[in-house]
């Protein structure tokens, strides 16, 4: 694969050709064998090719969610799932935009009966279904449907431009996938309020300030950085990372009493585990883990 290929997959909006050969020098990509999508692009990245990269690819539209791309990013997610090699997944849009909405419209002529008999959205969640540790890298716009995907995530950086919201108020309506509840647990309630009675939009600086985003960097840095997280995490064992991430959501859901309970038998559980073995083991002789997820 060429590196103006290479480019073509994540970077088609960066202009600065230096700034894309740098980062293409830093971010190795291999692509995904899968079936062909219309609204994403999927690939593999990082020195041991055990990072999933799933990039919203509607720029006319601004990564607009429609019903076909959370479709297809949810049979990405089965494919990067099901490959064992593949340790943490990235959901990312362009410089420009992560994903400024879902798509008006494709459902401004729905009906509520319509809604109700075919559960509208129910799909989106397969984001926050994933077992595997799943990060968010937003630049520009995630607004509306497009924050609620970046909260679905279990971490989210975030370019120094990127803007974040819920203005689904302004066009008589709420949020519906998650808005009301996952940005109230993670900025607590006044702040949702705010964001959600007004509509207005929360640049990553602020963000970061109120808890919904773990990490500013520079929008051409972003990328790379949460490669570099990705990675990390996808080094631990995959058995233990989901086993992690799901006493975290536990947490997150729950009353202290159950996720302490929870969190014990969880823990307890670990010892059953190979990789449990095998860290110890390192640990006492001073070398590197060689986990097998098991």
């Amino acid at each position: 694969m060429t590196s103006r290929a290479i480019g073509r997959i994540l970077f088609s909006n960066i202009q600065n050709k230096a700034t894309l050969a740098k980062l293409i020098q830093n971010v190795r990509l291999y692509s995904v064998p899968a079936e062909n999508f219309e609204f994403i692009k999927v690939s593999k990245t990082g020195a041991n090719n055990n990072v999933g990269i799933i990039q919203l690819n509607r720029p006319k539209a601004l990564n607009a969610l429609c019903n076909g791309l959370m479709t297809e990013v949810s049979k990405a997610l089965d494919h990067l799932e099901a490959d064992k090699s593949v340790g943490a997944i990235i959901i990312t849009g362009s410089e420009k935009a992560f994903a400024a909405g879902a798509d008006i419209k494709e459902m401004k002529d729905n009906k509520y009966s319509d809604c109700i008999s075919g559960n509208f959205l129910e799909h989106w969640s397969r984001v926050a279904q994933t077992y595997k540790p799943v990060i968010a890298a937003v630049n520009g716009y995630a607004l509306g449907g497009g924050c609620e995907l970046a909260m679905m995530c279990d971490i989210i950086y975030a370019g120094d431009s990127a803007k974040f919201g819920q203005p689904e108020i302004l066009i008589g309506t709420i949020p519906g996938a998650g808005g009301t509840q996952r940005l109230t647990r993670s900025v607590g309630k006044s702040k949702a309020m705010e964001i959600v009675l007004t509509g207005c939009q929360v640049p990553a600086v602020e963000a970061e300030k109120m808890g919904l985003v773990s990490k500013v960097f520079p929008a051409d840095k972003l990328l790379d950085e949460t490669v570099k997280l990705a990675e990390k995490i996808a080094s631990n064992s995959q058995l233990t990372n989901a086993m992690a991430k799901e006493a975290v959501n536990v947490a997150y859901e729950t009353t202290l009493r159950e996720g302490l309970r929870f969190e014990k038998r969880m823990f307890h559980g670990t010892f059953g585990t190979k990789d449990q073995k095998e860290g110890m083991a390192a640990f006492a002789e001073k070398r590197k883990p060689n986990f097998t997820n098991e």
